[in-house]
């Protein structure tokens, strides 16, 4: 700052302090959606940690020169609005509106920070970049609670012994109101994966059960599935993205609390949580189990659907951890009617989202 004249000076010390005050701002407007109309821990906590990061990097600037700079009376910028900034119809806008400007305070702010500090510059640009990711985990959040309301059982099939077997499942499954399918196959060849998945889209088609291919976004995407499920150890949520498009839904399995951060982070349009009790499905090393789920329900909104050894006997265990969206597989498809086990888990379920519903609202 030294080469600069103290008028100038004046003048960077305005700018600083200003493109603080608006990023802060905007910042605790997210946080206050993430907390309230929310009710979202993880990002309450990332939008908080965030404002603390954005006073250590600006410490640098001596807080006394700041406040003798500022000149809120002479600003000319107070009196300037336009007509889009006094209206909001949905969480949405403000969310939208409120990352437009935390951004664009935090690009004014690093370059005017280039004056003083390369280092501080520097840090408040990454805060700029992770508040593009937060912004966009709290629009799908939001945009996945919206879309996955009702669908509260998800079941998990297999090819069965011949596409009429399968078909037929499929049938009674939608029919029944199974608000997830997903395809999960290791037995078959493609081609006649591919088959199985197109039938069950097909057989899908115009209900609300959505359909869903395990592993495979490249099978999902010709066959019209809806997305993709994947695990910690196969494509990312970004790649998976890059094969179905933007409209696919991308779920991942997550199997601790840092996971599921994670996938809210990485863009996941929901997540399964698990394993919870041991399964003739998948075989595990440890089961994180219910505790696992208590963690998820408290801090994360994005739709969670507890995952592992789930049947009618234990169901009350899971929704007493506050979770209120399972995956299954043998507790249906094996059951000795599959559309009467799905009716009974969905009347439980949706029972159980109501009475959070109402805790949640007082």
């Amino acid at each position: 700052m030294d080469n600069l004249t103290p008028n100038e000076q004046m003048s960077a010390y305005r700018a600083i302090d200003a493109a603080e005050n608006r990023a802060r701002e905007a910042l605790r407007v997210l946080e206050d959606v993430a907390r309230f109309a929310m009710n979202d821990r993880h990002l309450t906590d990332r939008f908080k940690a965030l404002r603390h990061q954005l006073s250590a990097a600006v410490a640098v600037v001596p807080g006394e020169h700041r406040v003798r700079a500022r000149d809120t009376l002479a600003d000319v910028g107070t009196s300037l609005s336009t007509q889009s900034e006094g209206a909001r119809r949905k969480i949405d806008d403000i969310i939208a509106a409120n990352e437009s400007r935390a951004a664009e305070a935090l690009r004014s702010l690093e370059e005017w920070l280039k004056l003083i500090s390369a280092d501080s510059a520097a840090q408040v640009k990454q805060l700029r970049y992770l508040v593009y990711t937060l912004s966009r985990s709290m629009q799908l959040a939001i945009a996945s609670r919206s879309r996955f309301e009702d669908a509260r059982l998800y079941v998990l099939i297999d090819g069965r012994e011949s596409m009429s077997h399968f078909r037929r499942l499929c049938e009674s499954l939608v029919e029944a109101g199974a608000g997830v399918l997903q395809l999960r196959d290791k037995r078959l060849p493609d081609r006649e994966l591919i088959e199985r998945a197109r039938a069950m889209c097909e057989i899908a088609r115009g209900s609300q059960t959505l359909c869903m291919v395990n592993d495979r976004p490249d099978l999902a995407a010709l066959s019209g599935a809806a997305g993709v499920h994947v695990g910690q150890d196969e494509l990312g949520v970004a790649d998976a993205r890059r094969v179905l498009g933007p409209g696919g839904i991308v779920g991942v399995s997550t199997h601790s609390i840092e996971q599921a951060r994670q996938a809210v982070l990485d863009g996941a349009d929901y997540i399964g949580v698990g394993p919870t009790f041991p399964s003739g499905t998948k075989q595990f090393d440890a089961f994180p189990g219910l505790p696992l789920l208590r963690a998820v329900a408290a801090e994360i909104s994005l739709p969670a659907f507890a995952i592992g050894g789930i049947t009618e006997e234990n169901l009350d265990a899971v929704l007493e951890c506050g979770i209120v969206r399972v995956a299954v597989s043998q507790a249906v498809i094996n059951a000795p009617a599959p559309a009467a086990a799905v009716r009974r888990f969905n009347e439980r379920l949706a029972a159980a989202a109501e009475v959070r519903r109402i805790t949640s609202d007082k």
